[in-house]
């Protein structure tokens, strides 16, 4: 990677190409500091971000298309092919060819990560329903990118400007989440987080909160025996080297009195728990980053919208959070030139 000569090069999977994932992507590149700060590339197929310019009335969004990344124009929006034939563009309709196309993108951006010919990935929304095989079980991109580089584990790390909620449970059945809420489990993803936050956010002391699994944080064993049993005694360890851990917290109240606002990091311990309230309160500029990846990998945080596909409707602010956090990122850990 060229540090200090060029600007970061950005990949952008497209998703799915029937949702409102290519609106908001050339929405969201159309803010005239991107060009100063990144060079971006989007792993889809230049017919169908034609049909979108035109559909959309984006007469503003230009883009080159080129065959690979070593033809990258650094002034310039990229668009690489990602299949031979574009499938046809039908806003708001699941297809199989948009599935495959979708996935082909996610492949060839993860070739040229690995390959290091770009410094970091933002996807954009895609169906797991179209994706998925009988080959192929997609869980979600969070995992195939922790398969795809061979690492240990990850966390899926919700962002925005005052809050960052990561997740012990991810894409786990509410049935399953008692199971794999264990000591080394949240161990694990404590590590992540601190990690993470000093790395990639630059915080040096994290502040972290972590969420109780039962109601009311368990009622001292009352309503549940985790809290007593799992989630403190992880917590003491950390407390224990030094680190500034505390909870376990009751999930509603902790975000009903905005305690969020106090803490640099907050763990939660499933799905829902974390991202009901992250998105009730930072739905239009928050972030899903990937921590605990040997690469930077952000996303908006809502999916395909199958249902305003197409009708020029959809904000891309939670897109274009993503990209200036991915850039973000990647800047604390090496220095770009910005173009005047």
């Amino acid at each position: 990677m060229n540090h200090k000569k060029n600007k970061p090069v950005l990949g952008i999977t497209i998703g799915d190409i029937n949702g409102i994932s290519a609106e908001v992507t050339m929405k969201a590149l159309m803010d005239n500091r991107i060009l100063k700060q990144i060079t971006p590339v989007i792993y889809a197929h230049g017919k169908a971000m034609t049909f979108y310019r035109k559909h959309l009335k984006l007469e503003d969004f230009n883009f080159m298309q080129i065959r690979s990344i070593e033809e990258i124009h650094h002034k310039k929006i990229n668009v690489i092919n990602v299949v031979e034939e574009c499938p046809e563009v039908m806003p708001g309709v699941e297809t199989l060819e948009s599935g495959k196309m979708a996935l082909a993108s996610l492949d060839h951006a993860i070739k040229d990560l690995k390959e290091e010919k770009i410094d970091a990935l933002v996807t954009a929304p895609l169906n797991k329903n179209n994706i998925n095989s009988a080959e192929l079980k997609f869980v979600g991109h969070t995992e195939y990118l922790t398969e795809a580089f061979n690492s240990n584990d990850s966390m899926m790390f919700m962002v925005a400007e005052d809050m960052r909620v990561g997740l012990v449970c991810g894409h786990v059945p509410l049935s399953e989440v008692v199971a794999n809420v264990t000591g080394k489990r949240i161990k694990q993803k404590l590590k992540i987080m601190l990690k993470s936050l000093k790395e990639d956010f630059g915080i040096e002391k994290p502040r972290i909160a972590v969420l109780g699994l039962n109601p009311h944080a368990g009622e001292d064993g009352l309503l549940g025996k985790e809290e007593e049993e799992i989630i403190k005694p992880a917590i003491r360890e950390f407390k224990d080297q030094g680190h500034l851990i505390f909870g376990p917290y009751a999930s509603d109240g902790f975000f009903g009195m905005m305690h969020q606002k106090k803490f640099d990091g907050i763990l939660a311990m499933y799905h829902d728990q974390g991202l009901i309230p992250f998105k009730t309160l930072a739905f239009e500029s928050g972030v899903n980053f990937t921590a605990g990846l040997p690469i930077t990998r952000t996303s908006p945080d809502h999916g395909t919208a199958y249902n305003i596909a197409g009708k020029n409707i959809a904000d891309e602010g939670s897109m274009r959070s993503a990209i200036f956090t991915a850039y973000d990122i990647i800047s604390q850990k090496a220095d770009w030139e910005e173009d005047d």
